[in-house]
């Protein structure tokens, strides 16, 4: 008896520049093969010079450049045509509208440079991010994903990975390290949520991680070997 694999979650990738998470996204299901939970199945980009859109051409993956970013119900009815059930922002710089987000809720997720509630909001993204944390003088930093509601970054948070700031490092420095951390845990979330191990209830409780232990113990990974290995290679100076 021939046993068909079972249908992967469409996944729409919302970025605004070159798509280097979308391309980490990619790789990252590329290498489960077969036990991957999702496929992207469609990047929309409110730019229309991005580099995402030529990489998710290259892969054969279909583009959408919204007329107005701004309208919320024809970005519902693309998202739908696509068969679209979860959506992940990758650098996406423009606010997603309400109605995409009440539609998706619970099922959009964004990856953020810093370790939110602090360095978010309005004008923090990229290397603005990074320059405010090293103003600031904090001596961690890192990456965080989390669900996305109406606000800019003030949506639950499912997982959060430190780095370490050091005093001789620039935006750029900074960014580079905390890039290698959004790389290898944004794909492991968004498959998470397309494997339905992850949730957010309507209170706003995330439940769902790949962090196994209870309080007060040492956490670990949860099957996932090799996140702590492109995480160790994160931290290295």
């Amino acid at each position: 008896m021939t046993v068909r694999p079972q249908p992967r979650t469409r996944i729409a990738v919302f970025v605004s520049g070159g798509g280097s998470n979308l391309g980490a996204l990619l790789a990252h299901q590329a290498a489960l093969g077969a036990t991957a939970q999702g496929e992207v199945a469609l990047v929309v980009s409110n730019r229309r010079s991005a580099g995402a859109l030529e990489r998710a051409r290259a892969a054969g993956i279909a583009t959408h450049v919204p007329d107005d970013p701004a309208d919320g119900d024809a970005l519902v009815t693309t998202l739908a045509a696509h068969d679209i059930a979860v959506v992940v922002l990758a650098g996406y710089l423009a606010l997603v509208p309400a109605a995409v987000v009440r539609r998706y809720r619970g099922r959009i997720v964004n990856v953020h440079p810093a370790l939110l509630p602090a360095f978010g909001g309005p004008g923090m993204y990229g290397r603005h991010v990074h320059a405010a944390v090293l103003a600031h003088g904090a001596r961690i930093s890192g990456a965080t994903v989390h669900f996305v509601d109406e606000e800019y970054d003030r949506g639950a948070i499912i997982a959060q990975w430190p780095v370490p700031v050091f005093e001789e490092d620039t935006p750029a420095t900074l960014a580079a390290r905390v890039l290698t951390v959004e790389h290898a845990l944004l794909p492991r979330v968004v498959e998470l949520l397309c494997g339905e191990s992850l949730a957010l209830d309507d209170d706003g409780t995330v439940h769902g991680s790949f962090l196994t232990g209870t309080h007060g113990e040492a956490f670990s990974l949860r099957a996932e070997d090799s996140l702590a290995a492109d995480l160790d290679r994160a931290l290295a100076r």
